[in-house]
C-alpha cells in the first residue's frame, strides 16, 4: 500500500511592497469628466433639510379595534397630565369623544394669543 502525496499547502498571497494612491476606474462611455458621487445625489452642499418649526406633539390618541368579537380598546393621553385608557366599544367611543373635546380646552394646546396677562 502506497502513501498519498500531500497537496502543498495554501499560503497567503505577498504582501505589496509599495503603496500606490488609488486610481479612478476607467470609464465605459468614453466621457471626460469622472463621476463624483453616484446618480441622483446632489454633490453641492444643502442646507439641512432636518428643519425645525417649533411643533411638537402633546396629545395622543391610540386606538385598538382587532377585529370582530374582540374587544377594542383606547388610550387617550396628553403633556399636561393626562392619562387615560378604557376597554368595550362603547367606553372606547366615549373616550374618543373626550379626547376630542381634552383638545379644544387642554391649556398646552389652546392658543394663548388674546388673553390678558
Amino acid at each position: 500500500m502506497s502513501t498519498r502525496a500531500r497537496p502543498p499547502a495554501k499560503s497567503p498571497a505577498p504582501a505589496p511592497t509599495r503603496i500606490s494612491p488609488a486610481e479612478p476606474a476607467a470609464l465605459r462611455d468614453g466621457s471626460g469628466a469622472p463621476k463624483v458621487v453616484a446618480e441622483g445625489v446632489p454633490s453641492a452642499v444643502r442646507p439641512n433639510p432636518r428643519w425645525d418649526d417649533g411643533r411638537r406633539p402633546v396629545a395622543w390618541l391610540h386606538i385598538v379595534a382587532p377585529g370582530r368579537g374582540v374587544t377594542p380598546s383606547v388610550r387617550s393621553w396628553c403633556r399636561c397630565g393626562r392619562d387615560l385608557f378604557v376597554a368595550g366599544q362603547a367606553r372606547a367611543l366615549a373616550l374618543i369623544d373626550d379626547h376630542v373635546q381634552h383638545r379644544t380646552l387642554c391649556p398646552l394646546l389652546v392658543s394663548q394669543e388674546g388673553k390678558a396677562a
